[in-house]
């Protein structure tokens, strides 16, 4: 049987597959508006039937825990599974399941049902539990990520079985002949950005349902207000009248996290260029972390999306400020979850961050965020532009750290304008995820 860490029974018995109109699907994204045509995606019909049994998915997700964007995909996608197909059984087989990660999931997601194992190199289950949640699946999902990270798990999958997969909320980049062949047999290939679309139609795909789906850290709802709480009360930051400030170098510094697979040369190649930017790109932070305290008086918290970056909040953002700024900026020293990051983000007034995904955290808990965003950090990017908040991205190279400041203050002095062009672009993202997730529903229904 399937390993169960949550409350609920390894095997539920059979319920029926729940058919939910478009108007009842719409209605279940808080705040949601008509949905927009997604090229391939068939609607669901009033009078669609749908299979009778109760649907199982199986989502592959979980890549790594050294950064809370990549931890954040999972418990994002596995509340839209449970706001949109609230009769399914959702089995959850993460890559990376540690630092902490296993309790904060199964806290939030008591039913959901944990499933360990990889395939080895003969494309054989590791472990029974996966075996028998391969086999009970009605749909193998492959969650939000900077790539099709498992296509080799899509690929054991496909050969073994003629049950359906499908891609959500992913950056597709680089497609070669094997990819392109497994992406033409998915039931649905749904994007993160629409960088990555136009990646699919010059690959010439066309044939399965494809899409934008915003990534699924968009739908996190993750909070720790006990350890939040307490950190903010700790360091003197109160409710909307801090901002937080997310650092990165140009490149992550994989080969000082864990063992890679990395020559010498491009080591060599990371570290150079790190270095060369590194200086450039926080003193932007940092003169917009000068302004805000100068002109508003009020705090700055310095926090890491991953866990190299404890080591550069000092040197490149804290410790180079001038003694009347530093006294009112509060730096973390400790690695953290998005849960508690969620319960901070929540509270702040604005959220500056080098890394993707911070801003994505804040957004979902309505807090204004701004993504400084650097080239090497790949195409995802594009996101905020498909959502509408193109006022708060600043490509890093062609930005002045004056502009960000100017456009912070300008959300300082009209906090409720803020929100409300935050609250447009979630409305978006709501109606995105309402559209493609119908597609993951009927797939996993057999419609």
């Amino acid at each position: 049987m399937p390993h169960t860490r949550g409350n609920a029974p390894a095997q539920n018995a059979a319920s029926p597959c729940r058919h939910l109109s478009r108007r009842q699907m719409l209605a279940a994204s808080a705040g949601a508006l008509a949905g927009a045509t997604i090229p391939g995606l068939l609607p669901v019909r009033a009078n669609e039937k749908t299979a009778s049994r109760q649907p199982v998915v199986l989502l592959r997700s979980g890549w790594q825990t050294v950064n809370i964007g990549d931890i954040s995909h999972s418990p994002g996608v596995l509340a839209l599974l449970e706001q949109h197909l609230p009769e399914a059984e959702i089995l959850y087989w993460p890559n990376s399941y540690d630092r902490g990660v296993e309790p904060m999931l199964e806290r939030r997601f008591p039913k959901m049902k944990v499933v360990l194992g990889r395939y080895d190199r003969q494309g054989k289950p590791t472990t029974e539990e996966l075996k028998v949640a391969l086999d009970r699946a009605d749909l193998l999902l492959h969650g939000s990520g900077p790539s099709v990270v498992a296509r080799r798990d899509l690929e054991h999958f496909r050969r073994q079985t003629t049950k359906p997969f499908g891609i959500y909320g992913t950056t597709i980049q680089d497609i070669d002949d094997k990819l392109r062949d497994l992406l033409g047999a998915a039931s649905f290939v749904f994007t993160r950005e629409t960088h990555s679309l136009e990646n699919l139609k010059k690959a010439g795909i066309t044939q399965p349902a494809t899409g934008f789906a915003p990534d699924g850290t968009f739908a996190i709802d993750l909070l720790d207000d006990e350890k939040g709480l307490a950190y903010l009360k700790a360091h003197g930051l109160e409710e909307r009248k801090f901002i937080c400030v997310v650092p990165r170098l140009r490149y992550t510094p994989y080969h000082k996290i864990r063992k890679v697979n990395w020559s010498d040369e491009r080591i060599q190649h990371v570290e150079t260029h790190n270095a060369k930017y590194a200086e450039q790109d926080h003193a932007k932070l940092r003169a917009t972390i000068i302004r805000w305290v100068r002109q508003t008086g009020l705090k700055v918290f310095v926090c890491p999306e991953m866990t190299y970056q404890l080591d550069i909040i000092g040197p490149l953002v804290v410790d180079p400020l001038p003694d009347d700024v530093k006294k009112n900026v509060v730096a973390r020293k400790t690695y953290w979850l998005p849960d508690e990051a969620g319960s901070i983000y929540k509270r702040a007034h604005t959220v500056i961050s080098m890394e993707c995904h911070s801003p994505i955290i804040a957004a979902a808990f309505g807090t204004p965020c701004f993504y400084v965003r650097q080239p090497e950090d790949t195409i995802k990017g594009q996101m905020y532009y498909d959502i509408g908040v193109d006022r708060w991205v600043f490509e890093i190279d062609e930005t002045e750290g004056s502009q960000i400041a100017d456009r912070l203050m300008e959300i300082h002095a009209d906090y409720d304008a803020a929100k409300n062009y935050l609250n447009e672009a979630m409305t978006r993202v709501r109606r995105h995820f309402a559209d493609t997730m119908a597609m993951v529903r009927r797939t996993a229904c057999g419609g």
